[in-house]
């Protein structure tokens, strides 16, 4: 452990479980590395990951965004890709663009279409699948309204998947926003995530929540507080 982690360790009681608000402030004080890193929440779900119906998938528009400019490229038609246009995405186009990415291009963060053109970039799945660029209904990726789309991710929409694990690992800030700010942003993660619980899921749905900056330590917050 070098120097400025072990230092940043001390602050963190490793047995306590934080409010929110206490980790929210303690994340900032913590995340001293010389570059603006980003707050990330963690939260571990008691589901069964192998269940389809107990996958967690889902989107969140965070209230103060995520500190970073994301390009959004939009693949749709006619008046929807003047839609796209007109809400200010990066790339827009058909068949154009889809050639483009077969070819190998993607200057992108997050790739938007129309139904109606999905079967047009089926083909992409094999470089877009492991990217984990493919759109999806589920993620607010596959979509006619592409102005609320854009609009959203530009804005700071986030999308989230639980990993083989049952957690989830979601980008909720930069350590240059204010406290109030990241609270705010993990408050509106945690309530989404509580709407979305499985039916077919039992026991414990929260079972920790974690906060941490990209070279800081984990900070444990109480899994029972109402977010």
């Amino acid at each position: 452990m070098g120097k400025r982690l072990a230092n940043a360790v001390k602050d963190v009681d490793a047995e306590k479980l934080y409010s929110l608000q206490e980790a929210a402030e303690l994340v900032k004080k913590t995340a001293t590395a010389k570059f603006d890193e980003s707050i990330e929440l963690h939260v571990r779900l008691g589901i069964d990951s192998r269940q389809s119906e107990q996958q967690l998938r889902g989107t969140v528009a965070l209230p103060n965004g995520t500190g970073k400019t994301r390009r959004v490229a939009v693949i749709a038609k006619g008046d929807k890709a003047k839609d796209a246009e007109q809400a200010g995405a990066d790339l827009v186009g058909h068949m154009d663009l889809v050639d483009t990415i077969a070819g190998g291009k993607f200057d992108f963060d997050v790739l938007v279409a129309t139904p109606d053109v999905m079967k047009d970039i089926a083909k992409l799945g094999r470089v877009l699948g492991p990217r984990g660029l493919m759109p999806n209904p589920k993620s607010g990726t596959v979509t006619f309204d592409v102005k609320k789309a854009v609009a959203e991710l530009k804005a700071g929409r986030v999308e989230f998947k639980n990993d083989d694990y049952g957690i989830l690992h979601i980008g909720i800030g930069k350590k240059s926003f204010e406290p109030a700010k990241i609270l705010e942003n993990a408050k509106a993660v945690l309530a989404t995530i509580l709407k979305m619980k499985p039916s077919s899921s039992k026991g414990t749905y929260v079972r920790s929540v974690t906060l941490s900056s990209t070279m800081g330590p984990g900070i444990k917050v109480n899994p029972n507080e109402k977010f």
